[in-house]
């Protein structure tokens, strides 16, 4: 049996209102780039640690998870799990994981830099949406 789903709305009351709007943004980015996306909060609480990201929800397809959002005290990221796989000729893909790859956000106008779109786009694409 799974733990009970914390609501988005809770996680974004909760989470620090200096990245609140960057959440927020990031969040518009990807269902406007996949309106359809499953949409699964986790279920975390408010990091012990600054250098921690809080993950506050994921978007995924056919069962996959695609794009995730999280936020540390100062800025937020977009996660993208299979993100090695991406085609980035934008350079803004961070992180030598296995698969997830991450951008930082800093601004709410850097979730919405068409350059993240078409990253959110692909990543769905690839996913399976």
């Amino acid at each position: 049996m799974s733990a009970k789903q914390i609501p988005l709305a809770d996680h974004l009351k909760n989470i620090p209102a200096k990245t609140r709007p960057i959440v927020d943004a990031a969040i518009k980015t990807v269902k406007g780039a996949a309106p359809n996306a499953d949409e699964i909060t986790y279920n975390s609480q408010a990091p012990r640690s600054k250098t921690m990201m809080w993950k506050i929800v994921r978007y995924g397809a056919g069962g996959a998870d695609v794009v995730g959002i999280g936020t540390f005290t100062n800025h937020a990221a977009m996660f993208f799990y299979r993100g090695r796989e991406l085609e980035d000729g934008s350079g803004l893909l961070q992180g030598t994981g296995k698969d997830t790859r991450f951008i930082t956000l800093r601004s709410p106008a850097d979730a919405e830099a068409p350059a993240v779109k078409r990253l959110v786009r692909k990543a769905f694409k690839l996913g399976g949406a």
